[in-house]
């Protein structure tokens, strides 16, 4: 479903954030990236998403290379979904509003048609449905971003921190809905998730970064009974 080949990537000409990184996630798979802050997970995300541009190496989906391809084609025409960390929902526009953008390529009833879906699938959005995303709480925050995402019925779903400021309440709330979205529509999900042992234990496999390459990657239950990764980068003993 994607792979990833290679890359190498940053921000400035001088300095590379991505230093080769290669993975691969297969159809329905739920897959986290890990590792320290300034790894260059989010940056791996922004590549493949096409925000920001690599300077080598490729990115495939669906079989075909759209390594130059920019994020607004890819949504359209690659069925990619992209869920930012901050910025991921407009607070000015109402629950429906948000969820209306998110399908603004879609024909008029086939998006009343899958805003109907989602809230079947999230009932918090019908009950907010008229509300100011403004006045949403964290997690029905985080929900609406991912259900905006969901609109055009992405085959590839990119999460940037879906947890980021949230209650560990909240954070199974937002992880549920994720793990619904893999189960009832068969998302290929690759997230990126500071709060490892939680992620690990939705998700299929794992990839660890240390500064800007892979350091380890395995199927989860390996990886979190693994004492060396549990040391190193998950912050003591799994439950």
């Amino acid at each position: 479903m994607i792979k990833i080949d290679n890359i190498i990537a940053g921000y400035t000409a001088e300095v590379d954030i991505l230093k080769g990184i290669s993975l691969q996630v297969a159809r329905s798979e739920i897959v986290t990236l890990l590792g320290p802050n300034g790894c260059g997970k989010s940056t791996l995300l922004k590549a493949i998403a096409g925000v920001l541009l690599p300077r080598s190496g490729s990115v495939v989906l669906g079989g075909q290379d759209r390594t130059r391809m920019p994020v607004h084609r890819k949504i359209r025409h690659c069925s990619l979904g992209f869920v930012p960390q901050t910025e991921n929902i407009f607070s000015n526009l109402t629950v429906r509003e948000n969820m209306q953008v998110g399908g603004h390529y879609l024909a008029k009833a086939d998006c009343e048609r899958r805003m109907e879906q989602l809230c079947e699938l999230y009932p918090v959005l019908r009950r907010k449905f008229t509300a100011a995303a403004s006045s949403l709480s964290g997690g029905e925050r985080q929900i609406l971003a991912l259900a905006r995402a969901l609109m055009p019925s992405p085959q590839l779903l990119l999460l940037d921190e879906p947890s980021a400021g949230l209650s560990p309440k909240v954070l199974q709330e937002v992880f549920d809905a994720i793990v619904e979205v893999r189960a009832k529509e068969k998302v290929t999900i690759l997230m990126v998730e500071q709060n490892a042992m939680e992620a690990m234990r939705m998700s299929d496999r794992a990839y660890i970064l240390s500064m800007g390459t892979v350091a380890l990657t395995g199927h989860t239950h390996e990886l979190m009974h693994d004492p060396q990764v549990r040391d190193l980068y998950l912050g003591g003993r799994a439950a």
